[in-house]
């Protein structure tokens, strides 16, 4: 499958990246929906947490996985949900370790390379639920980890079609990009809320770390400091090489698409794969623009549409030869 040209048209009324990037931050509305919630105890003894829409039907699965310090109340989460829904799909959302308004027990927590949870999250809903998965839909964080367990996979995985939006490809690029102008604003706002969950989970027990989290206000350091050495890495140099999800991608036998924009604020337009990278396999629906984990359009405010929505549901229902 080829590089392509994106069909998506942004809002006249949300020009320039950071705009597409916030507004459902703070305008999307989140539909009420009656998920079922089930803890998962994993091989090291610790859980994680699923949120289930049909958990109990026949509905073809699909798995979704979030972004750096997301949970299903992420504004992409549930009118995602809602729309699968709609369009005949169980979904599972698939909360990190930490993730799910529960901190984990384990000093670990999770990371952008982090397949082996996802491994086990799988094959407990195949042996639990009797059911495989038909769709990985990843975002941001998420998307990385779901690239990274395809290519590891590769004919292997036991999934009919994946999905990854606004994926940071290459984790050095990503640390990088957010320390510059802008973009260090989301930086600073998702590491307030790394270093508050670090300092909430080692106040009651003894941190492994001898390390000030506060006074580490980078990527870079954060990653070198506390995610590296929690996770067996070397330091932040070996971590991104080991769990940036580009590397992977030639060996993705499953469909999956790519949806990216070149504006993203968490990247340079160079982190995403050139088309002599992707396999057969995998399309890169490249835009100009909509931000990172944007891309709104629509005539009005008041009537904003989630492109991504749209174009997930469409990717899952798509017949073969009809991409």
């Amino acid at each position: 499958m080829p590089l392509v040209k994106s069909r998506f048209c942004p809002a006249w009324w949300l020009p320039g990246a950071h705009l597409q990037t916030v507004w459902s931050t703070f305008f999307r509305r989140r539909p009420v929906l009656a998920l079922e919630t089930e803890r998962v105890t994993l091989d090291d003894g610790d859980f994680i947490e699923l949120a289930w829409l049909g958990k109990n039907t026949n509905l073809p699965l699909v798995l979704m996985l979030h972004g750096l310090e997301g949970s299903v109340n992420s504004p992409y989460s549930k009118g995602l949900m809602q729309r699968l829904g709609q369009a005949g799909f169980a979904v599972c959302f698939f909360h990190f370790r930490g993730c799910s308004g529960q901190l984990n027990d384990r000093d670990r927590s999770y990371h952008s390379g982090d397949t082996g949870d996802l491994q086990q999250v799988i094959r407990h809903i195949y042996l639990q639920d009797q059911r495989k998965i038909y769709a990985l839909v990843g975002f941001s964080l998420g998307g990385n980890v779901l690239l990274k367990w395809l290519g590891e996979q590769g004919a292997a995985a036991e999934v009919k079609r994946a999905v990854a939006i606004s994926v940071p490809f290459v984790l050095d690029d990503a640390a990088r990009r957010m320390n510059h102008g802008l973009s260090r604003l989301y930086q600073r706002h998702l590491l307030s809320r790394l270093h508050k969950k670090y300092q909430e989970k080692f106040r009651h027990q003894s941190s492994p770390l001898k390390v000030d989290v506060t006074q580490l206000n980078s990527f870079f350091k954060f990653d070198d400091q506390v995610t590296a050495p929690l996770h067996g890495f070397e330091g932040v140099d070996d971590y991104y090489r080991r769990s940036s999800s580009r590397q992977f991608i030639p060996k993705i036998r499953v469909p999956t698409l790519l949806i990216h924009a070149s504006d993203d604020p968490f990247m340079y337009p160079a982190t995403a794969p050139e088309a002599s990278e992707l396999p057969p396999t995998v399309m890169l629906e490249l835009s100009a623009a909509g931000g990172h984990v944007g891309f709104v359009s629509g005539r009005w405010p008041w009537r904003a549409c989630y492109w991504v929505d749209e174009r997930v549901v469409s990717w899952l229902t798509h017949k073969p030869g009809k991409i």
